[in-house]
């Protein structure tokens, strides 16, 4: 073939041009290839998966991490979710070998006639090379490394592997990665309910996923859907009548935050900060699942009754006036519900604008746009606050409480809309199972998002009369009886560790003579607490204590122990109330059941000591004052100490500080009120066999609650209300006497045995070792010196 110069000058540098680009390609190869990571970790990869945390029953509680991610099997996938993948990234993904050269040339024939970049080149296979293993960056080196990697996935994963991948790997938008995340983000549900409308508007996502975006450009993204669903019909993905109806289908898409089944944020930060502290960041991209030993229902009605404690005792105070006052006539009457837009809801209490005051009654205008009534019932109780302890007169209108353009608060409530103000005194609720720890609820505050200082597990505060039990119990050991009567007097003390003269008071301000110990306890007398352990000693009452789970750092060495001056907080006080309620065992609370890998795989699973009364090894203990063996409760106190604690705690509800819990209409409920001075604190621990719960409230700022606000009347409806719902259409239980122990008949002014033939008297229970002589009998030996009075049956 002859070629003229020109030609033959061509077809030289033609050949010359491909002789150097195969000697570049085979140059770049040999350097490109030693560098190529292993295919065989892409069978292994770890795709990052968030924290996800879960109550006992199963219930979603919390997820933690940056990237939402729930990775599905290819097998899983609708093949039509498939398809619109494919029809917009790459429908000859089974047909080529990782590169697309006839797509690449599609893509360039489309660019060149649109001017727009419809299709991509990158075929599938190409976009898991880049998102596995490169950068984002625009360089020629690095599309030859992505094109070489590739070919040599291809050649060592299957193609539903590689699509897998893809599937759960690719950025969808609003932190969604993966097809499952994008669907419960966009339209909250999972892949396998999408229309398909739906799915191809998903898969129209990569191409830019945070700005053709059916959230932030719906225009453009119904665009991209359409232009998917097309390619769709013209593959033969859809027939004519699907893609019709997937044109007209609105698309419905909003962000659907990962909502809990259950409200627990205290709970779910305390796991959150343990994951961090065993696993480190890993522990937000792991796909860890934790299972907390919380129940739902225990969870859902502490939170209830915390919320409603707190409220009750804000509306007890007075009203404190509107979030904020503005003129309507300034803003348009469209406008109105934006003047809500800075304002949070708090704690359930959703702020609204008054837009009219009638004589009675109020209109309010909330975010949503919805107008609400608030009638005479929630507005009546709104006097003006002036005090902790005074409040100004009752309203006699509406007007008198609220006006037109007042931006406020208001909650829904016993079928109507009430006024209602945030609290700002402050409460935990902490229960948890007496027989190994499990906390079964627990309620730090009253809005998390507030504030996230945990008030059940961070806020050591005085307990006042509920740490009065440990007193007693430690008393009993030292050979007190239930009947020992101790005189109820003015005490004045010069205290060296004080340094100062103390003159305590009962609560009462009055005094009441001889009194037994049993109705000392059951009546929160503080001279007789204070006379018992000036008798036991500070000393030994404070390592006593240590046996409850306390620490000597929160336990004073004085007598105002007596009152409650440790500190503790509200976990702390369950901790040591389940010692009575397990028969003398103490248990260490947990709160982390299970934790599971992103495979299902349990790393993790709590084994806690228990209580177990009639095991062998725990009867050989007893016997020999050794240690309980591993994996059971050490017992503290002996069995017949907590059963005639279990007794007087009863008697603080059956005719006590508590006697309002009577309305339970149950008889195994057992506890102690407490208040601190100036009403700072107030408290009620208490428990049934099966169960054991401390509420508190307080200001976090340690100031008065007001008169009135003990713990009978602040923290026991809380209790109550927990513990009415958590245990109704339960049996009562019984506290199982252990031998060792007698009943019989004292006169209740000596506490000594009643004459053989004297009527009247009550019933009581002693240790056998312990029980008191007949009254007129000689007086034993052992003697409180120089009293000349016998010990324990005296008079201080």
């Amino acid at each position: 073939m002859n070629f003229n110069p020109f030609g033959r000058l061509l077809l030289s540098a033609v050949f010359t041009g491909f002789i150097i680009l195969s000697l570049l390609a085979v140059i770049l190869y040999a350097k490109i290839a030693p560098e190529l990571p292993s295919i065989e970790t892409l069978r292994d990869v770890q795709l990052q998966v968030p924290l996800r945390i879960y109550t006992r029953d199963g219930k979603f509680l919390a997820e933690f991490g940056e990237k939402r991610r729930k990775p599905v099997e290819i097998e899983k996938v609708p093949p039509l979710l498939i398809q619109a993948f494919l029809a917009a990234e790459d429908d000859r993904f089974y047909k080529h070998s990782g590169v697309d050269f006839q797509g690449l040339l599609r893509a360039a024939i489309e660019l060149a006639r649109t001017g727009e970049k419809r299709q991509g080149g990158s075929t599938i296979t190409m976009q898991v090379a880049r998102n596995f293993f490169l950068s984002r960056e625009k360089t020629y080196l690095r599309k030859l490394t992505e094109i070489i990697l590739a070919f040599k996935i291809e050649r060592e994963l299957t193609k539903n592997e590689v699509l897998e991948l893809y599937l759960n790997k690719i950025y969808l938008g609003h932190r969604a990665y993966g097809i499952e995340a994008a669907a419960r983000v966009y339209y909250g549900t999972g892949i396998d309910e999408l229309s398909v409308a739906r799915m191809a508007m998903i898969a129209a996502l990569p191409k830019a996923p945070s700005r053709v975006n059916p959230i932030k450009n719906p225009a453009a993204a119904i665009a991209r859907r359409n232009y998917i669903l097309g390619r769709m019909h013209s593959l033969d993905y859809i027939d004519d009548a699907v893609y019709r109806d997937a044109l007209a289908e609105e698309d419905g898409a909003k962000l659907h935050m990962v909502q809990p089944e259950a409200h627990a944020p205290f709970i779910a930060e305390m796991v959150r900060d343990e994951m961090i502290r065993r696993y480190g960041p890993e522990a937000y991209t792991s796909g860890f699942e934790v299972v907390t030993t919380l129940q739902s229902k225990h969870q859902q009605e502490a939170s209830r009754s915390l919320r409603n404690a707190l409220l009750d005792y804000s509306r007890r105070h007075g009203y404190l006036g509107p979030l904020a006052k503005i003129s309507l006539a300034e803003h348009d009457i469209d406008a109105w519900p934006e003047l809500l837009a800075d304002y949070r809801d708090a704690g359930g209490l959703v702020p609204g604008l008054v837009i009219a005051v009638e004589e009675k009654s109020a209109q309010v205008l909330l975010r949503s746009r919805k107008q609400v009534t608030i009638d005479w019932d929630g507005l009546s109780w709104a006097r003006p606050y002036e005090s902790v302890n005074r409040m100004g007169s009752a309203p006699q209108k509406a007007a008198d409480v609220v006006s037109a353009g007042d931006i406020i608060r208001v909650e829904e409530r016993d079928g109507g809309w009430w006024l209602a103000q945030e609290p700002v005194v402050q409460g935990a609720l902490v229960a948890l199972r007496p027989e190994d720890g499990a906390v079964v609820a627990l309620v730090g505050g009253f809005d998390f998002s507030r504030s996230k200082f945990n008030r059940a597990i961070q806020a050591r505060r005085q307990p006042g009369s509920s740490f009065k039990p440990i007193i007693y119990s430690a008393a009993l050991e030292s050979g007190f009886t239930a009947a020992s009567v101790i005189n109820d007097a003015p005490v004045v003390f010069d205290d060296d560790v004080l340094e100062d003269t103390w003159r305590p008071e009962n609560y009462s301000g009055k005094i009441f003579g001889p009194t037994r110990l049993r109705e000392a306890l059951y009546r929160s007398r503080n001279l007789v607490s204070i006379r018992i352990l000036r008798s036991i000693g500070p000393d030994y009452a404070a390592g006593y204590a240590e046996r409850f789970g306390y620490t000597s750092d929160q336990l004073p060495r004085d007598l105002t122990l007596a009152l409650g001056s440790a500190s503790a907080t509200p976990l702390q006080m369950a901790r040591a109330y389940a010692v009575f309620a397990n028969g003398g065992y103490l248990v260490n609370p947990y709160f982390i059941k299970r934790i599971q890998d992103a495979e299902g795989n349990v790393v993790f699973n709590a084994q806690v000591p228990v209580v177990c009364p009639d095991c062998p090894e725990t009867l050989e203990s007893i016997v020999t004052g050794q240690p309980q063996p591993l994996g059971l409760a050490p017992q503290t106190i002996t069995s017949q100490n907590a059963w005639l604690m279990n007794s007087m705690l009863q008697d603080v509800i059956k005719r006590g500080t508590g006697k309002r819990a009577l309305s339970l209409g149950r008889t195994d409920l057992a506890g102690k009120t407490g208040t601190t001075n100036d009403q700072k604190d107030a408290w009620f621990c208490g428990y049934n066999p099966t169960l054991v719960a401390t509420a508190w409230v307080g200001f976090d700022k340690l100031e008065p609650l007001g008169r009135r606000e003990t713990g009978g009347h602040a923290a026991l409806p809380m209790w109550m209300d927990y513990m009415g719902a958590v245990l109704s259409g339960t049996r009562n239980r019984k506290y199982d006497q252990p031998s060792g122990l007698v009943t019989v008949r004292i006169d209740p002014a000596t506490g000594l045995l009643a004459g053989s033939g004297r009527t009247g008297g009550i019933f009581e229970t002693f240790r056998a070792e312990y029980t008191p002589r007949q009254s007129g009998t000689a007086a034993a030996s052992d003697s409180q010196p120089g009293t000349g009075v016998e010990t324990p049956e005296h008079l201080f």
